[in-house]
């Protein structure tokens, strides 16, 4: 299984005003925007790291992802939430030939947490012997950052902030993420149940 963003998040629906507000920076000066590039890095290493965290998607981006099989014919969880959108499902024998199947084969089942890809039949589409499936999907809360909860935004600027202002730092205590950012998004994180 790969997962690939086919899209990086857009710098324009990244808050570098808001996160200069958040930091205090100092404002009408000639050279406001010297350390945007900077600020901007940091955001987007914050919002890495809370969705590799939650297993949420946070700015909505398209995705692709590759399976050499399905887990259960009958519904196929994807591996990240939240789901807007199924753009395609694409059958790849291995020679490399493709073929789209149909969208009124399958169907999402959107939910926050575990969003499925199901069969509009009784199954899922079959992948070739020695094949595999390519799913293309777009996830995230929204496009823009004002999408996101509340408790995601707070826990990101926090954590940017952090690393904005440990960013020299080499150590593992002072690097770690904050309490203040895990516990922001505990109620993110996905629930484990037994052996999976």
């Amino acid at each position: 299984m790969m997962l690939v963003e086919e899209t990086p998040v857009p710098s324009a629906a990244l808050p570098v005003e808001e996160f200069k507000a958040h930091l205090r920076l100092g404002s009408g000066f000639s050279d406001d925007s010297l350390q945007d590039s900077v600020l901007e890095s940091f955001l987007r290493a914050a919002l890495a790291a809370i969705e590799a965290r939650t297993g949420k998607v946070l700015i909505e981006r398209s995705f692709s992802w590759a399976l050499t099989e399905w887990r259960d014919p009958t519904r196929q969880p994807l591996p990240v939430a939240p789901v807007n959108a199924i753009e395609s499902v694409t059958l790849e024998d291995r020679a490399g030939e493709q073929a789209i199947v149909a969208p009124s084969a399958y169907r999402l089942f959107p939910d926050l947490q575990a969003p499925e890809l199901r069969p509009a039949g009784a199954c899922l589409p079959t992948v070739p012997t020695g094949g595999r499936v390519i799913l293309a999907f777009m996830a995230g809360y929204g496009p823009e950052w004002w999408d996101l909860p509340a408790d995601l935004q707070q826990a990101a600027l926090l954590l940017a902030a952090h690393y904005y202002e440990y960013r020299d730092d080499t150590a593992l205590s002072g690097g770690c993420m904050p309490f203040g950012v895990t516990s922001l998004i505990a109620r993110y994180r996905p629930v484990r149940l037994g052996a999976m």
